[in-house]
């Protein structure tokens, strides 16, 4: 998926960047970076794993990256006083979640919202940007953090940005990690397409172990994730029964083949 997913990306970025251009860390000016360096850096962390980051929940509360080990996990990064790309990435992306929830399970992986404007993004701050994007959903967190912990943790995903007379200027994309922490693909671009961010999702699902005891809902679950295809025209996942048609037709014609078989063997031979 990944290979497929990079020859896409310069798609994308040429959407995504003149955006949000991500053209540098802090501290680094624009001229020092250009789409392709962007591209290479973001991808060049694929495959690399992710810190054991301590951030901070709306309430208050710490937790580490580690917590949300087990699951796939999507992380964004975004500033609360971003007045247009931020508000609408996380809008596309809630919307997304939706729509992946509903093909893979609503507890089949978690979300992340981390906010990188140290000076500016406190919990306070956080709370109010989820609630006024209208994102309330299970198993999703806006985070803050430190300065060190923020610079560690955009390294780790490629994530780069760079103050600007607007804020920032950042690249737009959502990490998607992998349960054992690693990063398995990049989601860019505002307005992504719906399987950009479900396709890694559905393989990381599909790779799971299966449950002790359970190995009856693993099949299910497996089926189910296979039937389950992309509609462009729709711009939704459904289950596509027609795969189940194709078996039965195929399974009814070697039935016909064994029965066949079967009575020319008992026929008495003259």
């Amino acid at each position: 998926m990944a290979i497929t997913l990079n020859r896409r990306l310069l798609v994308l970025l040429a959407c995504a960047l003149p955006v949000a251009a991500a053209l540098g860390q802090t501290g680094d000016t624009p001229a020092q970076w250009d789409e392709e360096t962007a591209i290479r850096h973001s991808q060049a962390v694929i495959g690399e794993q992710v810190g054991d980051h301590v951030l901070t929940r709306t309430d208050g509360s710490e937790v580490r990256l580690s917590d949300y080990a087990g699951k796939p996990l999507l992380v964004s990064m975004i500033f609360t006083s971003c007045h247009h790309v931020c508000p609408m990435t996380t809008k596309r992306l809630d919307a997304a979640v939706g729509a992946a929830r509903d093909v893979l399970g609503y507890d089949s992986f978690k979300v992340v919202t981390v906010g990188f404007d140290t000076a500016n993004d406190s919990p306070q701050a956080m709370r109010s940007f989820a609630r006024a994007q209208g994102v309330n959903r299970p198993n999703w967190n806006f985070l803050s953090a430190s300065q060190e912990t923020v610079d560690a943790l955009a390294e780790d995903l490629g994530f780069i940005y760079y103050p600007s007379p607007r804020g920032f200027d950042h690249i737009t994309q959502v990490s998607v990690i992998g349960r054992d922490g690693t990063v398995y693909s990049q989601v860019y671009g505002i307005q992504f397409e719906l399987p950009w961010l479900v396709e890694p999702l559905k393989e990381l699902v599909l790779n799971r172990p299966e449950s002790e005891g359970r190995p009856f809902a693993g099949l299910v679950d497996r089926i189910r994730l296979f039937c389950t295809v992309y509609d462009p025209s729709s711009g939704a996942y459904h289950f596509d029964y027609s795969l189940f048609i194709q078996m039965a037709i195929g399974a009814a014609a070697i039935l016909a083949v064994v029965v066949f078989l079967v009575r020319g063997l008992r026929r008495p031979r003259a």
